[in-house]
């Protein structure tokens, strides 16, 4: 028999209340890691970028100077003088080539040579269509007054209610134009999602489109992250990552630094 069966007055005493401590070592401990998970994300949108265009621009430069190396004599090669290969000298000597051509072309015996080059394409069957759709492709994409992609709208599609990002041209041409119902159609192309390169092209009524206020480059930006990066979002993440990770600083801080008297 127990101490309260022979004295039934007796009140048990209430239980102690468990020790706090283990719950805040895991707020403490909770609190460090998602500190330390903004300083990562915080790092990886800094470096990562950086790194993809840096690698990006090394691979470019290697890939021109290995299709030049072969144009290029041994006994000119600055890799046989010195003991190490000098990246970018192959895009330098590509660069200059395209600008000295670009300046024999712009006088009369230039243009003469340019004319009778283009004559001998234009008589290759094969040869023709490619060389031409790849002229005026080039012409229109780097010309001074080229309007090419300089605009992005939405377009009605693929049912009602869904709208999809396009970007404008150039109005039909009069041979289109004449073909199409009467009114003011524009040249726009699709692109898919992730990948840009492809897409669809076709004519839409000027009435029919929205215009957006936003670059090609945030459009484009847009479509390859399939809408997780909006326009104009990405500095503002960016601050946000900062402005939490430092006032996780300064809460740790607070909680560490005793409050002077």
């Amino acid at each position: 028999m127990t101490e309260f069966d022979r004295n039934p007055g007796i009140v048990p005493a209430e239980p102690s209340e468990p020790p706090q401590a283990p719950v805040k070592a895991g707020r403490l401990q909770h609190g460090i890691v998602s500190r330390l998970r903004n300083y990562f994300l915080t790092g990886l949108i800094l470096v990562a970028p950086a790194y993809i265009t840096i690698a990006l621009t090394w691979w470019f430069i290697n890939w021109v100077d290995d299709l030049v190396r072969p144009f290029i004599p041994i006994a000119y090669r600055p890799e046989t003088y010195l003991p190490v290969t000098i990246p970018g000298t192959g895009l330098i000597i590509a660069l200059v080539t395209l600008t000295l051509f670009g300046f024999l072309t712009a006088n009369f015996v230039g243009r003469k040579l340019v004319e009778i080059g283009e004559n001998i394409l234009t008589r290759m069957p094969v040869v023709r269509p490619i060389y031409n759709s790849l002229k005026q492709i080039f012409q229109t994409l780097f010309a001074k007054g080229g309007s090419s992609f300089r605009r992005v709208g939405l377009v009605e599609f693929p049912s009602p209610g869904m709208w999809s990002l396009v970007f404008l041209s150039n109005p039909a041409s009069p041979e289109i134009a004449t073909r199409l119902p009467d009114t003011e159609h524009i040249a726009a192309f699709m692109p898919c999602t992730p990948n840009p390169t492809t897409g669809f092209f076709f004519y839409v009524a000027r009435r029919d489109i929205i215009d957006l206020d936003i670059t090609v480059e945030a459009a484009m930006t847009l479509l390859m992250s399939a809408g997780m990066v909006q326009p104009g979002d990405q500095q503002r993440r960016l601050a946000a990552l900062a402005d939490t990770a430092r006032s996780a600083r300064a809460a740790q801080a607070s909680r560490t630094v005793a409050p002077a008297k």
